[in-house]
């Protein structure tokens, strides 16, 4: 497994995401089964775990806390939290901190660790300014608790503003061939500061591994029930851009799901995408992804078929939190 690194952070070029092992497609794995994934990740060359406090109310980081419990000086752990109160909830320093340090504290515990190597504001709270949130973070950098730390989903003027007060290590955002939203500015900050940069959906959930079916229908607790890229004529309607990766990966001989993750470390040398499967077949081949090379002459060949497509449906937090109202 190739290595990058997140502002001098060394991780494997692909990380993995778990939210998946607890929440979000579904029925879960069962806690053995979970584990064994996660070890057979590590076997392959996996470094870097994903999860936070939110996926499955704390049940996901104690699953990952146990999963590298006999490895944890080998592998680099990331988790989130998310701050959802008005501003006015933490009008001072003081009172961030303390909320702070409290959510920290409590996935440490539930980790089983003394320290996390990546800490991530869920989503940025804008009603908290970025500098008092990144001066919090120093504070626990100082304190050893957490070694860098990170935002998700926020704009190159909060990055930079943040990054004046305490570096980023990285920022984790959604990215892939289906959606590109941050690529002009976002990225662009990232590489000029070092900083990194981690696509959370690096697969469209999935939709860019080519085996999803129009036909499908999900229930329950599924995020794909509110994702519009699964809506069956959105799903049709975008099949002209899964041949052209498929022609691609047929060249290449690999798949699609792998040159799509290909296609962003190419990009890129600050990117890192954490891919969350739950079947060991589909994580061989996720991480598979990091050996596959694409030429400056494939990749530009690729992107010039890609700027011929529109996309159809998109993911975005409020369809996800309709999934609650549904039956």
């Amino acid at each position: 497994m190739k290595k990058r690194k997140l502002n001098g952070l060394e991780v494997s070029a692909i990380g993995y995401g778990c939210m998946g092992l607890s929440m979000g497609y579904g029925t879960a794995p069962d806690k053995d089964d979970a584990i064994r994934l996660m070890h057979r990740a590590h076997d392959l060359g996996c470094t870097f775990f994903d999860t936070a406090e939110l996926y499955g109310m704390g049940a996901n980081e104690q699953l990952v806390g146990e999963a590298v419990l006999d490895i944890r000086d080998k592998v680099v752990i990331a988790t989130k939290f998310l701050l959802t109160e008005k501003g006015s909830e933490y009008n001072t320093p003081g009172r961030l901190m303390q909320e702070l340090r409290s959510r920290l504290e409590n996935s440490l515990k539930r980790l089983g660790t003394d320290h996390v190597e990546l800490y991530y504001q869920h989503r940025v709270n804008k009603d908290i300014p970025v500098e008092d949130m990144a001066y919090c973070m120093g504070e626990l950098i100082r304190e050893g608790k957490i070694l860098g730390w990170g935002q998700s989903q926020a704009t190159a003027e909060e990055i930079r503003r943040a990054h004046t007060v305490t570096p980023l290590t990285a920022i984790q955002s959604e990215y892939s061939i289906m959606e590109r939203r941050f690529e002009n500015d976002v990225l662009p900050v990232c590489e000029e500061l070092g900083i990194g940069f981690v696509p959370f959906s690096p697969l469209a959930n999935g939709f860019l591994s080519g085996k999803v079916n129009p036909e499908v229908q999900y229930t329950g607790m599924d995020a794909r029930r509110v994702i519009t890229r699964f809506d069956k004529d959105n799903m049709i309607a975008n099949q002209p851009l899964l041949e052209v990766i498929r022609q691609v990966a047929a060249d290449k001989h690999a798949t699609p799901a792998q040159i799509s993750l290909a296609w962003m470390l190419h990009k890129s040398d600050c990117i890192v995408p954490i891919p969350g499967s739950r079947n060991a077949a589909r994580i061989e081949e996720n991480l598979g992804a990091a050996a596959i090379t694409l030429t400056a002459a494939e990749y530009t060949a690729m992107e010039d078929e890609l700027a011929k497509i529109e996309i159809h449906g998109n993911r975005t937090d409020e369809d996800i939190a309709k999934l609650r109202t549904l039956k």
